[in-house]
């Protein structure tokens, strides 16, 4: 067997639970898995996989289940999975090296969020911290959990390692989705008494209240998180930065929307962010301010969101020249979007 403890956690699980345990299963990892109060068939279902399966009494607190199933890992080095989650790529050589070179460092995976978006199937994908010592590390926060020294140390690092996963989490039932919101709101609104000024649970409020479609609450959030000290070059503190533009958008607060270019060389690292700026100018009636972005979106070799280097600026120009009288040359770039629903029912529309 691998030196190597794969923890989780669940709760009413079923729906998810055997696709996640049969990608993991062939590769020889110790399999932890803590119920926390599963009403479901998710311990069956586990034991079918594991005979490691044990129960926590559920305390509104993500960290001290995620930290006893750390406790029962025979292995030092841990890996770190939820059941709406699914391996995809694994190099069981390089994580074996990563441990050896780097016996002090967490390991990045990297993990492709998919949610729904302009009527299909869209994907964010992020770098999260899922590989590491439990003896050197832990989790800390009630909801949204992240790994953190158990002592001071100074100087720790992260690199990423040769894994994927896929992550569902986002694309269940509305109930599901609302259910899960509401639950880790009150989660964060009881951190954020402790830590109020903690930009980190503001995102992460923010991003209920986007998944809840309140854009008025999400934005206040986003908002409010942004105006306390942030490290640019943090990916949260990018993710928010561009959901607190699109809040803006929806809202039709364009002025303040536009007020993000006063940000602009911090965040135009990713064509996410410049296509954003992009979408601004276009709500805003600067279309030539909105295509030159998108042209640069285009060339940017960074994109977070599948398609914001592809596909979406294409689709946008589209319809930019399309606006023109210029249909040629939007049937052209909408010919460029792929499988894109929206490119294809214009270009329906432009060939009838």
């Amino acid at each position: 067997m691998l030196p190597i403890s794969l923890c989780m956690i669940m709760k009413n699980e079923s729906r998810h639970l055997k696709r996640c345990l049969d990608s993991i299963i062939s590769y020889g990892f110790e399999l932890i898995i803590v119920d926390t109060g599963s009403t479901d068939n998710s311990i069956n279902i586990a034991k079918e996989y594991t005979s490691r399966v044990y129960s926590f009494d559920w305390i509104n607190d993500f960290s001290a289940a995620r930290n006893y199933s750390l406790s029962l890992a025979h292995n030092d080095w841990v890996l770190i999975l939820d059941c709406d989650e699914y391996l995809t790529s694994v190099q069981i050589d390089s994580l074996l090296t990563f441990m050896d070179k780097n016996p002090h460092s967490i390991g990045l995976i990297s993990r492709r969020n998919h949610y729904e978006m302009n009527g299909g199937d869209s994907i964010y994908t992020d770098q999260v911290e899922r590989f590491f010592n439990r003896k050197l590390y832990q989790y800390s926060g009630q909801v949204h959990e992240q790994v953190v020294p158990i002592t001071d140390m100074i100087g720790y690092s992260s690199f990423p390692v040769s894994l994927k996963i896929e992550h569902t989490g986002y694309s269940g039932t509305v109930s599901n989705l609302q259910e899960k919101s509401m639950r880790n709101i009150f989660l964060l609104e009881n951190m954020l008494q402790k830590n109020p000024d903690d930009p980190y649970l503001y995102f992460q409020l923010g991003q209920c209240y986007n998944m809840l479609h309140n854009d008025e609450k999400a934005a206040y959030y986003y908002g409010k998180g942004l105006s306390l000290d942030v490290d640019p070059d943090m990916e949260y503190v990018q993710m928010m930065v561009i959901g607190y533009g699109y809040a803006l958008l929806h809202l039709e607060r364009y002025e303040e929307a536009l007020s993000l270019q006063g940000v602009y060389d911090l965040f135009a690292v990713s064509a996410d962010f410049i296509c954003l700026i992009g979408l601004i100018h276009l709500r805003t009636g600067n279309l030539l301010f909105a295509m030159a972005e998108f042209l640069k979106a285009i060339s940017c070799p960074i994109a977070h969101v599948e398609g914001a280097n592809s596909f979406i600026p294409y689709y946008n120009m589209g319809c930019i020249n399309e606006l023109l009288g210029d249909k040629a040359t939007a049937l052209a770039l909408y010919q460029k979007c792929g499988s894109f629903p929206m490119a294809l029912e214009k270009i329906r529309e432009l060939k009838k």
